[in-house]
């Protein structure tokens, strides 16, 4: 009997029809789902990736977005996703390692930058200087112990010298999507946030930044990782290639990310 798979159940071939229509697939019959566990900082290229994949393939990626911390814990605890995009190296590769991951599957999908960014025009000069004259009540950041982001904020701070003396000022987001929120809607003055956010078509999309530069932190290097309960899926292995092809690419750079 062929079974046509969704994360909530499965529908057998008598009611495949009913099935796709429920779901909204208007392709073949072979089209299939992924449910990917994505970073927040990559959320906007993954939004416009998936569009252009679904048009390309027939495949519907399904989108989840969170601190790649939460992931780990939800994937461990059986959360149904069949690939991750994480904001480090490291989760993808203790997935792996644990035997959750696809040994031979991994591979480095972006290289993030780190930004100190206002809404406020001039407020943030391009040397980052604003950390040290002060002015502010509020610097936000992502939980350093769940976001790549964070860390690398830690990381830039200490290399200022200015750890310990920011340090009262710190208002921690749960994953860098919340740390951004914190500062579009100025509830902090300024924060650590990933130039994706707040970079698109080569230019600042509004207010004030300062691009952290590299040497300040450890590079944030990004990989993809299957995991292991969806080694044969159709949709997951299609995504990963796809991740790799000059239109991704294309998206992924323009966003401001290396690779």
């Amino acid at each position: 009997m062929i079974i046509f798979r969704k994360l909530t159940g499965y529908f057998p071939q008598a009611s495949l029809l009913v099935g796709l229509a429920l779901c909204g697939v208007t392709s073949t019959a072979s089209a299939a789902e992924v449910s990917v566990a994505v970073a927040s900082n990559f959320t906007a290229p993954m939004q416009k990736i998936a569009k252009i994949f679904e048009a390309d393939t027939g495949h519907k990626a399904l989108l989840a977005f969170g601190a790649t911390g939460g992931f780990y814990a939800q994937i461990k605890n059986g959360a149904p996703f069949q690939v991750l995009l994480a904001a480090d190296t490291e989760t993808p590769a203790r997935l792996e390692k644990e035997g959750l991951g696809v040994a031979g599957a991994r591979f480095t999908y972006a290289v993030g930058k780190l930004v100190l960014w206002s809404k406020q025009p001039s407020f943030v000069d391009d040397k980052g200087d604003v950390l040290r004259q002060g002015g502010f009540e509020k610097l936000a950041m992502a939980n350093p112990k769940l976001a790549p982001y964070g860390a690398a904020a830690i990381e830039t701070l200490t290399k200022l010298g200015l750890l310990r003396q920011l340090k009262p000022k710190f208002v921690e987001g749960a994953n860098i999507g919340q740390t951004y929120q914190f500062v579009a809607s100025e509830n902090a003055a300024l924060g650590f946030v990933a130039l994706s956010q707040v970079f698109a078509d080569g230019q600042l999309t509004q207010g004030s930044a300062w691009i952290v530069p590299a040497s300040f932190h450890a590079p944030i290097q990004q990989d993809a990782v299957l995991l292991k309960t969806s080694k044969d899926n159709t949709a997951a292995i299609a995504l990963l290639r796809y991740l790799k092809s000059e239109k991704a690419q294309a998206i992924i750079r323009a966003c401001g990310y290396d690779l």
